[in-house]
């Protein structure tokens, strides 16, 4: 090739040297999930891609941008819970860039940005909530964190699709109280379903004590059933049945 082109003369040299550090500089291969914002003379054109890109050397100046999803590790944060409650608590953030002229042209960095607003608005959210709702209503949170970092992202061109609190870390000794608490509501609830189990069974012997006043004979009746129960067993425990008519005279008196 270099022969050929010694034998061409030393323009082609010059020609052939000239196309290599050019043809770089001029075209440029973008893939499916990117787009080039390109500026010319420091003036915004378009934002060209995917596929083939043509460039005019040393007066267009092209900015990648990268369309897939991006995840966002929010660092832990010290937080005050609205019930005064310290806790440490750390997220993650998913968006992506739907306007690739607004990341370039309204931010400076999008994902210091995004990343720096997504940090206060943790702060921010968790101190209005109370530890319950941290706890147990953690997707009404996370729904309230995207859409507040959402509203502050759109104007540069970014979209948020999901915000979720990775990990709840409290103090050992609000855990201890937690624990009590817990234990203390456990035998509240042990008392309460034993004192409702003792009400039904008075229940279901005043209602037996008036039937059995109704009909006398139905005392009879029990009395000879437990006979049968005492004899059904193999013991050698003796009983000697007594009417107890025999006790009316006395209980009158």
């Amino acid at each position: 090739m270099i022969e050929f082109l010694f034998k061409l003369g030393p323009w082609a040299i010059v020609i052939f040297i000239f196309a290599s550090f050019l043809l770089p500089q001029a075209v440029r291969v973008l893939r499916e999930y990117e787009r080039g914002v390109i500026f010319r003379l420091g003036r915004l054109q378009a934002a060209k891609g995917p596929g083939l890109i043509f460039l005019i050397p040393f007066v267009d100046r092209i900015v990648k941008m990268d369309l897939r999803v991006i995840t966002i590790d929010v660092p832990k944060q010290e937080v005050m819970t609205r019930d005064n409650v310290p806790a440490t608590v750390d997220a993650v953030v998913y968006f992506r860039v739907v306007d690739p002229l607004a990341a370039v042209t309204k931010v400076e960095n999008f994902l210091k940005a995004s990343s720096l607003i997504a940090q206060t608005t943790l702060r921010s959210v968790l101190g209005q909530s109370q530890l319950d709702e941290l706890l147990a209503q953690r997707d009404k949170i996370n729904q309230q964190l995207q859409e507040i970092i959402d509203r502050h992202t759109e104007p540069w061109g970014v979209k948020v699709t999901s915000v979720e609190i990775r990990d709840v870390v409290l103090p050992d000794s609000m855990k201890r109280a937690m624990a009590k608490q817990a234990e203390a509501e456990r035998e509240r609830r042990a008392k309460i379903v034993n004192a409702e189990g003792e009400f039904q069974a008075a229940e279901k012997m005043v209602q037996a004590a008036t039937m059995i006043a109704e009909q006398p004979i139905a005392l009879q009746l029990r009395f000879l059933q437990t006979m049968q129960e005492i004899s059904s067993e193999h013991n050698t425990t003796t009983f000697i049945p007594i009417p107890i008519d025999l006790f009316t005279p006395f209980l009158k008196k």
